[in-house]
């Protein structure tokens, strides 16, 4: 994908270990609007492996944690007609591991928000390898208000 990606158009500065363009060492999930879907395109080496050729859980999780907190962020920055999108911290989050993630290749995340509010967003993800659905998330997404600690982080 050639355009920058949400987080760098909005969060430039953000060293959140997941999506932060900031963080150094960290993941740096470039997620795109894909139209009905947030998607995504990340490549795995071999530090994030559970063992050879798997990508750990953990990582799984802050894949599908930190692009579904973006689909809630951009959503409810549409529906408020917001110019920038609202801080957004995980209320809750479920992954479901269905098949061990390979790591020879780039996974694929796409998110879409299935419900929401003026303030919170409910978001289904996937993240695809090898041509397979390997893991899910369900999850809720709270846009943060003054005083909260990741309030204006963005």
């Amino acid at each position: 994908m050639t355009e920058p990606s949400l987080q760098e158009r909005y969060a430039a500065d953000s060293r959140c270990f997941g999506c932060g363009p900031a963080n150094e060492h960290g993941l740096r999930i470039a997620s795109h609007d894909g139209g009905s879907e947030l998607v995504a395109e990340w490549t795995p080496q071999p530090y994030h492996e559970a063992f050879d050729g798997v990508l750990n859980g953990g990582i799984v999780g802050t894949l599908l944690d930190c692009h579904s907190n973006w689909a809630a962020a951009m959503h409810l920055m549409r529906v408020r007609g917001d110019e920038r999108p609202p801080a957004c911290v995980t209320a809750d989050y479920a992954i479901r591991l269905h098949w061990p993630t390979p790591t020879n290749g780039p996974v694929y995340l796409a998110a879409h928000v299935t419900e929401a509010t003026a303030e919170r967003a409910t978001v289904d993800a996937t993240l695809e390898a090898g041509g397979r659905t390997t893991a899910t998330c369900h999850g809720t997404f709270i846009a943060v208000r003054p005083g909260h600690p990741a309030y204006g982080r963005w």
